[in-house]
């Protein structure tokens, strides 16, 4: 088990030892842990004396957003991003927050970036309650995600401006995987922003009306990002639609140009295939013109079908 523990009493926050982070009250005391083994597991029961339906909702292998009301306290998980490499199924990092008075337990399974970003404000003396910790922990994880989604629509916008039939397969590969991240993402910020939204409207006395107002934002702005990415899922659907019909109109020109050539030789080849056999009492044949007729009558032919096939308009 790794991690690390705040105190912060009178706008001062002080780093302290996890073992010995809960002993004192303090206006926030803030243990955050890094783990996925037993020993957290026996840390947030036997030292922290948190609930068991807390310990498992905080230690759980996976998990959603969501937040549920315990008594005084409440139940908060989150996503974000990691600096670790994540699967495009599950591209953010979970964070597991139990929150009550004057007390907030953070656990992840994988590295989160927003934990630097929280330890700054904390050390900064910025974060003076548990409302405040966890409202930065929302604003810093959808300030992080926000740029992130709109570099999928800029990515999505580049393929939309280079449409074209000759760069069909390369452009196919990377509408699939905006759209694949696209998926990946949305999966989780939709049900984030109910979290955020049930959390802001808690009756917790720890919870001031700045920090409900905060939340209320970073609710907003994961809504907007999960508008944004069902626009780009849409939008790459039908941008892979517009791509096989590129690819289909690629192969029916390319079949018509083999169809036009196999035209073309068809009656040369009956010709040449019928002065080609070897038997007696072909016209011509001892004669020594014959050739330069025969080949002027394919060429004849030839110039007449590709005439006619212009004048058809078979050519485009």
């Amino acid at each position: 088990m790794s991690g690390f523990a705040y105190r912060v009493a009178d706008g001062t926050a002080e780093r302290v030892d996890i073992q010995n982070a809960l002993e004192t009250p303090s206006d926030l005391v803030w243990v955050h842990l890094t783990s996925n083994n037993e020993q957290a597991k026996a840390w947030l029961g036997d030292v922290a004396k948190l609930p068991d339906y807390v310990v498992e909702a905080l230690t759980t292998s996976e998990s959603r957003p969501r937040c549920e009301a315990l008594g005084d306290g409440a139940i908060l998980n989150l996503r974000g991003r990691s600096n670790e490499a994540m699967t495009t199924s599950d591209p953010l990092a979970s964070l597991r927050i139990w929150a009550t008075a004057g007390r907030v337990i953070s656990v992840t399974r994988r590295s989160l970036t927003a934990v630097d970003d929280v330890t700054k404000q904390i050390e900064g003396g910025t974060i003076r309650d548990p409302g405040d910790l966890i409202a930065e922990f929302a604003v810093a994880i959808t300030e992080e995600l926000d740029p992130e989604v709109a570099d999928l629509g800029d990515s999505l916008d580049d393929c939309e401006a280079d449409l074209d039939a000759d760069k069909v397969f390369v452009l196919r590969r990377n509408v699939t995987k905006v759209r694949v991240a696209a998926i990946g993402y949305r999966r989780f910020l939709t049900p984030q922003r109910a979290a955020l939204e049930k959390l802001a409207s808690l009756p917790c006395d720890w919870l001031q009306d700045d920090d409900r107002l905060h939340l209320a934002s970073a609710a907003d702005r994961a809504a907007r990002m999960a508008e944004e990415l069902e626009s780009i899922r849409e939008r790459s659907a039908l941008m892979h639609e517009a791509l096989t019909d590129l690819r289909a109109e690629q192969i029916d020109s390319r079949s018509l140009l083999i169809s036009i050539v196999a035209l073309i030789f068809l009656p040369l080849t009956f010709l040449t295939g019928l002065y080609g056999m070897n038997v007696e009492g072909l016209p011509f044949a001892k004669e020594p013109w014959a050739f330069d007729v025969i080949g002027g009558i394919c060429i004849a032919i030839t110039v007449g079908i590709i005439g006619y096939f212009s004048v058809k308009r078979w050519f485009g």
